[in-house]
């Protein structure tokens, strides 16, 4: 049985203050201050936690106030996971904090269903309302916190929040950082969104953090109603920086370089401060070094500056592209094809892939690329492709013996490829190829 209700029959004077008027309340307090039972700064918290009001504990979240029992010295208090828990008076008002009505907790509390209904309406302001709720400013994970469960569950949650998060950039009343873990905050009145943009910036100090602001920018652009006069300085700092380190760090300025002419496209008004500061210049004059440099790109970026090639490296390109195939990660392997049939050299490609398949001089990368996009490429699908595979994973195993590597596993699961290379090969040249794969040790 609850203590409250053992106090009840106790007493059978026992008025539960839930039905009591505030003087009754402020009365009995003064009684415990003036018997020494409590301090005075806690008995006028306690007047913020009457019963019916909502509170929040460090450990046990948000909760309701049941009600009080000063004859016991108690405070009744229904947390989420701890229903009916009793408190001394002098701990609930060092430990609790009280929220008012319209806290976004005591809203789901008193009404879910309104609160779901918000959700639906219109995100931002349910956003709002939460962001109130913890002082302007909340991470995702704190928002999730408050939604998932009752409002949401986590698949729901993720749906809603990707539309939320597009109406929420849409209205400029809030700032949503680039960073998951920092906080989404409500704007200051007066300030727009253009201008807390230029203004994070103005704060940036390294590339990475200049890259990201600029990023922001170009995706924001046409809330600049300035943008001549805005974005002009902005232009002048991407150049100078991106000058500044493409001795050192040239990847810092493919990207830069890339992200500026992303904005200058968006913003006719705008223009280079930095005339023979271009792609196609940076690619010519980093031409030995771009295998080096482009699997720091993401991957959208690396994309460009390869379909750039041609028109910056001039008749040479296409040397230089098979160098990269052959030199470099599978990512890059995988866009250098489209490039060469973009620019009308499948033959090219093919010829060279055909020779790297006979020397044996194919890396892996190549050839899981090869074998996976086999369709496209039946000229070379042969036992020949079969050989060079064995040698690859030939190398692959005196390079890191024992490590199962990604052209072993296609080699094993894909059922149809080894059929495939010997769809059309002589009967007794296939057997050679398949004593040769049974003797591997690999």
């Amino acid at each position: 049985m609850e203590q409250s209700q053992i106090a009840r029959r106790a007493h059978p004077t026992y008025t539960s203050y839930a039905a009591d008027s505030v003087a009754a309340m402020e009365a009995e307090l003064e009684k415990l201050v003036e018997a020494g039972k409590l301090a005075p700064k806690a008995a006028e918290q306690l007047l913020k936690l009457k019963p019916g009001s909502f509170c929040l504990h460090k450990s046990w979240g948000f909760g309701r106030v049941a009600e009080w029992n000063l004859l016991l010295n108690q405070i009744i208090i229904d947390f989420a996971g701890k229903k009916g828990h009793a408190m001394q008076p002098q701990y609930a008002a060092d430990n609790l904090t009280p929220i008012p009505p319209e806290h976004f907790l005591a809203q789901k509390a008193t009404d879910l269903g309104a609160v779901k209904q918000l959700a639906k309406d219109d995100p931002a302001a349910l956003a709002r309302s939460i962001l109130d709720s913890r002082g302007g400013a909340a991470t995702v994970q704190q928002l999730s916190e408050w939604l998932i469960g009752d409002v949401f569950s986590e698949a729901e949650w993720k749906r809603w929040w990707e539309t939320a998060k597009r109406q929420l950039k849409a209205s400029g009343a809030f700032s949503i950082p680039a960073k998951k873990t920092e906080p989404i905050k409500l704007r200051g009145e007066g300030i727009s969104h253009a201008e807390e943009l230029l203004a994070a910036f103005n704060r940036a100090r390294q590339p990475k953090e200049q890259a990201a602001a600029l990023e922001e920018i170009a995706k924001f652009h046409a809330q600049f109603a300035e943008p001549a006069k805005q974005l002009q300085p902005v232009i002048a700092t991407i150049e100078n920086v991106a000058a500044r380190h493409q001795k050192l760090h040239p990847e810092i300025a493919f990207e830069l370089v890339l992200m500026r002419d992303d904005l200058l496209a968006r913003v006719p008004e705008l223009h280079t401060t930095h005339v023979g500061l271009t792609l196609a210049k940076l690619i010519a004059e980093e031409e030995a070094r771009l295998g080096s440099i482009l699997p720091k790109l993401s991957a959208a970026k690396e994309k460009r500056v390869l379909q750039a090639l041609p028109a910056a490296l001039g008749g040479r390109w296409s040397a230089r592209a098979l160098h990269l195939m052959q030199a470099t990660h599978g990512r890059m392997v995988a866009q250098i094809p489209h490039v060469f049939r973009d620019a009308g050299q499948h033959a090219e490609l093919e010829k060279m892939l055909e020779r790297s398949v006979r020397e044996h001089s194919a890396t892996s990368e190549m050839l899981i690329w090869l074998c996976s996009e086999r369709q496209d490429w039946p000229e070379l699908i042969t036992p020949e492709l079969l050989a060079a595979v064995l040698s690859a994973l030939e190398r692959e195993q005196h390079e890191a013996p024992g490590r199962t590597s990604k052209l072993q596993r296609l080699l094993a699961e894909d059922r149809q490829l080894i059929p495939d290379m010997f769809a059309h090969a002589d009967v007794a040249l296939a057997r050679d190829a398949i004593r040769r794969l049974q003797l591997t040790p690999l």
